[in-house]
């Protein structure tokens, strides 16, 4: 067996190859999100807010692949910082939503610089994006869908 035929060579690896882009995405992002005073999850809970204000724990947790012991601390916090409010549902009060504040609207304009700095990084050209971003959800989608097998 070749050295490039080996499938168990380290630099053959798929899932290493997206670990490592992982690992380079959160060492790049990580002073752009200190700049903004959040962590790469809290950014995350901001994007999501950003589009669809006012969702509830279960469906920001769902849209973010976190469980309501994960999220909820997280949300805690940001409450804490005056970025977004939680707030029981008048027509199911086991149901939380999420709100953002005034300050956390606000943060949208100053994380504009993120995915500004990424095309950057990835050479200025959005279509190098956009099928990168493409494989990777086909990606998630098979190997999600081989689970279900």
């Amino acid at each position: 067996m070749t050295e490039q035929a080996d499938p168990l060579k380290l630099d053959s690896m798929l899932c290493f190859a997206v670990y490592a882009a992982e690992h380079a995405f959160t060492r790049f992002y990580k002073p752009r999100l200190d700049a903004l005073g959040l962590t790469y999850p809290q950014y995350l809970v901001f994007l999501v807010l950003w589009e669809s204000d006012g969702l509830t724990v279960k469906a920001l947790g769902d849209r973010l692949f976190l469980d309501s012991g994960t999220i909820t601390p997280l949300l805690k916090r940001l409450e804490g910082r005056g970025l977004l409010r939680r707030q029981r549902d008048e027509e199911d009060e086991r149901q939380v939503r999420i709100y953002l504040t005034p300050e956390g609207r606000a943060l949208r304009a100053k994380a504009m610089a993120v995915p500004l700095a990424v095309g950057e990084a990835l050479g200025g050209d959005p279509a190098a994006g956009d099928a990168l971003r493409q494989s990777l959800h086909q990606l998630r989608q098979r190997l999600d869908a081989a689970l279900n097998v």
